[in-house]
């Protein structure tokens, strides 16, 4: 019998208290050479914390490339029973404090460090599956971390056994308003053409504006049930799926309207046909003003267990 987690969060990255936990998916195996930094040099500097990117299984350790968020310190491993931890030491007045919220607000600041983030994630999930951690989720000691991987130890092997060999691919389902209602309009008009055009122009003009708010109605009616019929079709090729928070307008490449943002958790070896059925559903839809926008393959944040806050000593 498959294992399915007991938990549905959809969260991406906002800024955590100290020590909360918010952790979602890695990959499987993992290569070589990797620093593993010990108790010893982690004590008694106050001024430092712990900065936790992800998760998995220990066994072969694996180089990660380049620094941490900050862009100084190294990312290192840590190994706890069998779950390694991936981590590097950060400042904790950058993300700590009363200046803390409004570095998050300045996108010059958190931009390089978020994307910094998902790239040592990316660079783990390759070799491994992965349990993500949202950005900004710090410890003050590996003490903290190891109650917290004690606490949660069972949970956190489901997860990674789970998640192996699967991949989170994200579908936002985009709306252009004007194309979706011009080409059911002139459907409309097209089958009344007869009838239309004998009305005297003022009658005219309030015919076609009485059949554009009908047409408002209609287009709401045709977008649930579209979405949901694509959404069911496409769970087929996938081993989760939910929905997540509809972004504001500006927030993706396209220019159209978010009217769904849809998350599916699916095994590497389906990915090609799910990715084969877009292109086909896009060239349906395309004409109607409905485009979904496939992006991917991202660690697996909306299917990720979710673990707050560190134990009492």
């Amino acid at each position: 019998m498959t294992w399915k987690p007991p938990w549905r969060r959809c969260k991406r990255h906002n800024l955590p208290l100290l020590g909360e936990l918010e952790v979602v998916g890695l990959p499987r195996n993992i290569v070589r050479n990797a620093p593993l930094v010990s108790k010893e040099k982690m004590k008694n500097d106050s001024s430092k914390a712990i900065y936790l990117y992800c998760l998995t299984h220990s066994g072969h350790l694996w180089p990660i490339e380049g620094t941490g968020v900050d862009g100084k310190d190294p990312v290192f491993l840590h190994e706890f029973l069998d779950i390694v931890a991936v981590l590097s030491t950060v400042s904790l007045d950058e993300f700590c404090g009363s200046s803390a919220e409004s570095r998050l607000q300045d996108l010059s600041w958190l931009g390089p460090r978020a994307f910094r983030h998902e790239e040592v994630i990316e660079q783990v999930m390759r070799y491994s599956p992965v349990l993500p951690a949202r950005f900004g989720t710090l410890f003050s000691s590996l003490d903290s971390l190891h109650k917290l991987l004690q606490k949660h130890h069972d949970a956190i092997l489901r997860f990674l056994g789970w998640a192996a060999d699967k991949e989170e691919w994200s579908v936002k389902v985009l709306l252009d308003r004007a194309t979706a209602k011009g080409e059911r309009l002139s459907k409309v008009l097209s089958n009344e053409s007869g009838r239309h055009a004998s009305l005297p122009p003022g009658m005219r003009y309030i015919q076609e504006q009485r059949i554009r708010a009908d047409l408002e109605k209609e287009l709401s009616g045709w977008l649930e049930e579209v979405c949901r019929k694509i959404a069911n079709d496409l769970s087929n090729y996938t081993a989760d799926f939910c929905r997540r928070r509809i972004l504001a307008h500006g927030t993706t490449r396209s220019d159209g309207d978010m009217v769904q943002n849809w998350a599916f958790l699916m095994p590497r070896s389906a990915v090609p046909d799910f990715q084969t059925r877009i292109r086909e559903v896009n060239a349906n839809y395309f004409p109607q003003g409905l485009v979904f926008e496939l992006s991917g393959p991202w660690p697996p944040y909306s299917f990720s267990l979710s673990i707050e806050g560190e134990p009492e000593s």
